[in-house]
């Protein structure tokens, strides 16, 4: 009882060993921080990748594809069984992207995916981040009269701004045709010098020679066919040559070859921009945004404008196929990385460009199989049996860790050199507790002997110090823990707050891409991080209460 009564008084009565309580305190604190913030990022960027990619990722080695995909999905379901929830055929190629902004060509390389609009919602959520409401309960290629978001649906309150997107849709398409139809009229060329100008579209004045009676007066005049000087018959006069014979009863009849280039003279359908919009294609907004040098966002494109995406074929050697796509909406995944280089299209429209739409050989490809597995379900197991069923030299079989396992693997070697880093920093409060114990035990040189003078056992003078760093250790260890947890609750009011203080904001979303800092706390995190600074606590203390219960009695109460 005697030990626990001195470990309390020792802990109310030196001040000295406050010194140690806060160092395990901040220590304490800042690796629960640390790591509840660093969880989170993971967290989130774990979540937006497998948004993007299915549980499974079934696809070919080569970007020439693999034909029927409706058989390879027939054959994954009988291996798979009960573990497949759903699947979608995909194609994913490089491609390159271009359109005009003032004049200029704007040429970025992009992946181009192209997906299967009924059935790619199976097996992800990625519509999630598409800035129509109504694009994200089902998407659709076709674009969109109005309502697209003029704030980022993502940030929340305060989300950034963006009232650009206020026009987007059938409205700004029909408001950049006028423009370009308004300049292509005002490139029209002037009309001749020696012919009186006119407003264009009036009808041309009555004594004013056209380029049809030009053309009928030259015909009349001219010598026949037989070299014949005779004049020009009143009754055939301006008569086709080419043009049928007439009936007796006056009327025409044509004839099969007539017909024929009846129909090649027919005019082709113009294509109006107004009314009509070509393939849609959903942009990563990063291709289509920028910053500002005030901090603001603005877009080069917007949902209604035409792009051109150059593909290559499947073909041996592959050329370029190149057509011209209508933004229909932007995907805004909050990852660089895929939103500077994401676009999808289609699935048939991609295939037809590639080659790849079974024209020639009577059955379609793809390159990939997107599969969703049933919660609950080992991806891993699935993955080794389609993996032993397909020949590896064919097709690639992955989950979606192992298709992002680099940049997993370093996010998690981040947080362990950091998790090492930090915990020297509790190690050098147990250095602290080491020094300040050494101190106590000289202090208490003649208490101790007057203790063992009156019966204690050097086991019960080892208890006392033991005992003082376990309970220096629950204290640091405990105050830490409810510092760092409220810091972790607050830390997105603490960063405002440090950003008025500065005049600069410390978490810019810009940069970091998201609204706010996410943070996870992980109960087992914090628990092995309580138990390693108490266990720091009570390593430190060993020494000095070895070298205390090895004090003689005597040569204790003689120390001076």
């Amino acid at each position: 009882m005697y030990k626990f009564l001195l470990c309390w008084r020792y802990l109310r009565t030196r001040y000295i060993a406050l010194a140690s309580i806060i160092s395990v305190t901040l220590g304490v604190a800042t690796m629960i921080v640390v790591n509840s913030v660093m969880a989170g990022f993971n967290r989130e960027m774990q979540e937006r990748i497998h948004n993007i990619l299915s549980d499974i990722v079934f696809e070919s080695r080569s970007l020439g594809g693999f034909p029927d995909p409706q058989y390879h999905m027939e054959e994954i379901r009988r291996i798979g069984g009960d573990d497949i929830a759903g699947m979608t055929p995909t194609i994913i190629v490089p491609g390159m992207l271009s359109f005009q902004v003032r004049g200029e060509t704007v040429t970025r390389q992009v992946n181009l995916i192209g997906i299967d609009g009924k059935t790619h919602a199976n097996v992800s959520d990625c519509s999630q981040f598409l800035q129509h409401p109504a694009n994200r309960q089902e998407l659709s290629f076709d674009l969109r009269e109005e309502g697209y978001d003029t704030q980022d649906h993502q940030g929340g309150k305060g989300a950034v701004s963006r009232p650009q997107m206020e026009i987007a849709g059938w409205k700004h398409r029909r408001w950049q045709a006028l423009r370009r139809k308004e300049y292509d009229q005002s490139m029209v060329a002037p009309p001749e010098m020696n012919q009186p100008a006119r407003a264009a579209g009036s009808a041309p004045a009555p004594d004013e020679p056209t380029d049809r009676t030009v053309a009928a007066t030259a015909d009349a005049a001219a010598p026949a066919n037989d070299g014949s000087a005779t004049a020009a018959d009143p009754s055939t006069a301006g008569a086709d040559p080419a043009a049928p014979a007439a009936e007796p009863n006056g009327e025409f009849k044509l004839s099969d070859d007539d017909d024929i280039f009846a129909k090649r003279r027919e005019p082709e359908k113009v294509f109006d921009p107004e009314t009509e919009q070509h393939t849609g294609a959903v942009l990563g907004i990063a291709l289509a945004n920028y910053r500002t040098s005030a901090g603001k966002e603005g877009f080069l494109l917007l949902p209604g404008d035409d792009v051109t995406l150059l593909v290559p074929t499947a073909g041996n050697p592959p050329k370029g196929s190149m057509d011209t796509f209508t933004v229909v909406d932007f995907y805004e995944s909050k990852m660089s990385e895929y939103d500077s280089a994401f676009v999808f299209v289609p699935l048939e429209k991609l295939q037809k460009m590639r080659g790849m739409d079974g024209k020639t050989t009577g059955v379609a490809s793809v390159t990939a199989i997107q599969i969703r597995l049933r919660p609950g379900a080992n991806g891993d197991e699935v993955c080794h049996r389609l993996q032993a069923a397909f020949p590896s030299e064919l097709y690639s079989v992955q989950t979606w860790r192992d298709k992002q396992g680099p940049l997993l693997a370093a996010v998690q070697m981040e947080t362990a050199i950091l998790n090492v880093l930090l915990f020297m920093i509790i190690a050098v409060a147990g250095f602290g507790i080491l020094a300040i114990f050494f101190m106590i035990v000289v202090e208490k040189t003649r208490d101790i002997g007057i203790l063992k003078s009156l019966g204690a056992s050097g086991t019960g003078i080892m208890g006392i110090f033991l005992a003082y760093g376990l309970l220096l250790g629950i204290v640091g260890s405990g105050v830490g823990m409810a510092l760092g947890l409220l810091f972790v609750v607050n830390i997105n009011q603490i960063a405002e707050l440090l950003g008025v203080i500065t005049g600069r904001e410390v978490f810019d979303p810009a940069i970091y891409y998201f609204q706010q800092i996410p943070t996870l706390v992980d109960p087992l995190t914090v628990s092995w991080i309580v138990a390693g600074a108490m266990l720091i606590a009570v390593v430190a203390s060993i020494l000095p209460a070895r070298r205390a219960a090895r004090l003689h009695p005597v040569e204790a109460l003689r120390y001076e």
